[in-house]
């Protein structure tokens, strides 16, 4: 009996050995909630979206797909292949083991650009340990595997060499096996799982808004217990969902507050959670520590609590997280990581009241007055003095309905709105806004845990705007977009939401505005993390600016891989010290393209980017900058931009 006829035979050993791995993670998630899924459309959209959606994310990083295709490839065509060896006629035959052979040598390609990344200095962004060892596994089973069929190939010539080639193999491939419970390996198995019961299986969704899944789920007010506390208290799927994780940092590279020194790493987070859940049998971490990292005790277990320096992750952890979304937007698995950090702090929000001390009287004034900052709600109206602002209740009925935001309450924003008032009187288009019927949308209670609040004044405003009759609802807040459009919905507030962006662009392909051209500006638009990530307008602002003849001058990192202003999510409340402001690292990004205006569409972005000290590019809303070309489109003089000059913040 040749070498090669044991190759079968040891692709049936090493699978064995990986149920029996697997079995032991298949524990852990089983300690978690129910879950409902729907194994059968999972299970048949699974090769669509491991092979699409996985692979356009890889893809975003080519070295990595360059590695990726062929050794996962190679590795499954060659482990079926073997097994199909069993069959007689291709057992013994020579063509087809040069089949085998061929799948074995793809696999030991993409295993050398494993090892590239890793040989002789691995990326920074990589995990250790374990993963270090993952390159030589792939290799030994690759080349042994390689060898042994190719030498069965041309006749077995060398049956001793060909003997020790399958050792290499097996010595290799059982390791691969092992690695399955605790080590890299563990994501293949649990990743194609999780891809199947993913906890969004609306993020793979045919047609638009396809990948688009962002809104919160409701919690159940009514529950035993509200929120995460332990790892027990996550449906089982998203346990295994922090399986999946194969510590590629991509969410590390990512993450603004790991750029700003804060101690969080969302790679380090799952991993800890993993952990969590094994109940500390295995560590899963090798990876760069939490920047300024907290001091824990590192206890955890299934119905241990995660949170606290008592436990595996320290509440500023948490609270370090602008819910930007740009750590899932990058994870190739699919990781939802602001819906379990959430999770998390609607614990600590609601059932232990340990939230950040900055964050109580926000939280306080929305309880008792539907305002964070504690203001009238009449008073939400008094930047518009002498606009004629039409209110809903004198209004039997309007095209649009304008939802002020918070911004109403902030003079630097209320320039904005001024501005996009005006170009709505400009272009004719009948509104009106709320005035004191308009609650605080809900968004910022909501991130810092606080659903009670969220779910009241959710229901609050879901009554009061349908008790009117308008078109559609127009914002210049991204957060009040997702919000009414995404999470009211849950419920019974199913309206058509725009943000003022989109909407001014469609007046201007309509003609109903008229901007002339703002010659000679450089301009570079920063894109709001809820306008852009959440709901996926990245054209709408850049077609104005297009419009009104500015040099639009992009940032390294921009469209969905904009880096965030560290306005969203509660940050700015939770107020976790760093190293540095995220807000002046994205300023520095915008300065590097030597515009001299940030165009922003969000007024919290305007708020953070603005707050940035020393001489900076002005920072300006695009509906001020259109409603300038507006102006000079109505003038016989040439039209002239906004001062271009940098300025002092």
């Amino acid at each position: 009996m040749t070498a090669a006829a044991f190759l079968p035979y040891l692709i049936l050993v090493m699978l064995a050995v990986a149920a029996v791995q697997i079995g032991r993670r298949v524990r852990v998630w089983n300690k978690g909630r129910p879950a409902k899924v729907d194994w059968i459309a999972g299970l048949k959209a699974l090769p669509a979206r491991y092979l699409v959606d996985v692979h356009h994310v890889v893809d975003r990083d080519k070295s990595a797909s360059r590695m990726h295709v062929p050794v996962a490839a190679g590795l499954v065509s060659a482990c079926g292949l073997s097994l199909l060896a069993l069959i007689p006629v291709l057992g013994q035959s020579r063509l087809f083991m040069a089949l085998v052979a061929i799948a074995f040598a793809l696999m030991l390609a993409g295993a050398l650009l494993v090892a590239r990344r890793r040989y002789p200095e691995p990326m920074p962004r990589l995990s250790l340990g374990r993963f270090q060892r993952l390159p030589v596994y792939l290799l030994a089973f690759a080349a042994g595997g390689c060898l042994t069929a190719a030498l069965a190939a041309i006749g077995n010539p060398l049956p001793l060499p060909s003997f020790l080639t399958l050792i290499l193999a097996a010595a290799g491939g059982l390791m691969l096996a092992t690695e399955v419970a605790t080590g890299p390996m563990r994501h293949a198995l649990a990743g194609a799982t999780h891809l199947a019961a993913h906890p969004r299986p609306e993020r793979f969704a045919a047609g638009e808004p396809k990948g688009r899944s962002t809104g919160l789920k409701p919690l159940d007010l009514a529950a035993d217990k509200l929120g995460a506390e332990a790892p027990a208290d996550f449906a089982w799927n998203r346990l295994l969902a922090f399986d999946a994780c194969i510590q590629c940092g991509r969410c590390e590279a990512a993450c603004p507050a790991f750029a700003a020194g804060q101690p969080l790493s969302p790679k380090h987070l799952i991993a800890d959670f993993a952990a969590a859940g094994a109940g500390g049998r295995a560590t899963f971490y090798a990876g760069m520590p939490y920047p300024n990292a907290r001091p824990v005790t590192g206890a955890c277990g299934p119905q241990r609590p995660i949170i606290g320096a008592g436990a595996v992750v320290h509440p500023d952890t948490i609270w370090s997280c602008t819910t930007c979304r740009a750590c899932v937007e990058e994870c190739p698995m699919m990781i939802e990581h602001v819906d379990a950090i959430v999770d998390l702090r609607r614990f600590q929000t609601l059932e232990t009241g340990a939230i950040p001390p900055k964050a109580i009287e926000p939280l306080d004034n929305t309880r008792g007055c539907d305002e964070p900052n504690g203001r009238a709600l009449a008073a939400r109206t008094d930047f518009a003095a002498g606009l004629g602002l039409p209110l809903m209740r004198d209004v039997a009925e309007t095209d649009l309905l304008l939802w002020l935001g918070q911004g109403a309450y902030d003079m630097r924003y209320q320039r904005t709105l001024r501005a996009l008032i005006r170009l709505l009187s400009e272009a004719g288009v009948s509104f009106a806004v709320l005035g004191e019927e308009e609650r605080d949308c809900g968004d910022l209670a909501r991130r810092l845990g606080d659903e009670a609040t969220f779910q009241r004044l959710a229901r609050d405003n879901v009554a009061t705007l349908s008790g009117y009759r308008f078109g559609r609802i127009l914002t210049a807040d991204p957060h009040a977009l997702h919000v009414i459009r995404n999470e009211y919905p849950a419920f019974g507030g199913k309206f058509e939401v725009v943000h003022h962006t989109a909407l001014l662009a469609e007046l201007v392909a309509a003609g109903r505005l008229a901007p002339g051209r703002l010659e000679g500006a450089a301009v570079t638009y920063h894109d709001p993390c809820y306008l852009g990530r959440y709901n996926g307008e990245f054209d709408a602002p850049r077609e104005l600016l297009d419009a009104i003849g500015v040099e639009r001058r992009e940032m390294a990192r921009s469209g969905r891989r904009a880096m965030c202003c560290g306005g969203g999510g509660g940050a700015p409340n939770a107020d976790i010290p760093g190293d540095n402001r995220i807000p002046d690292l994205r300023m520095g990004q915008a300065a590097e393209t030597g515009a001299g205006i940030v165009a922003v569409a969000c007024p919290q972005c305007t708020a953070m980017l603005e707050g940035v000290v020393g001489t900076r590019p002005q920072v300006l809303d695009v509906a001020e900058l259109v409603l300038q070309a507006v102006e000079a489109g109505r003038s016989a003089m040439p039209a002239k931009p906004a001062p271009a000059e940098r300025v002092p913040a």
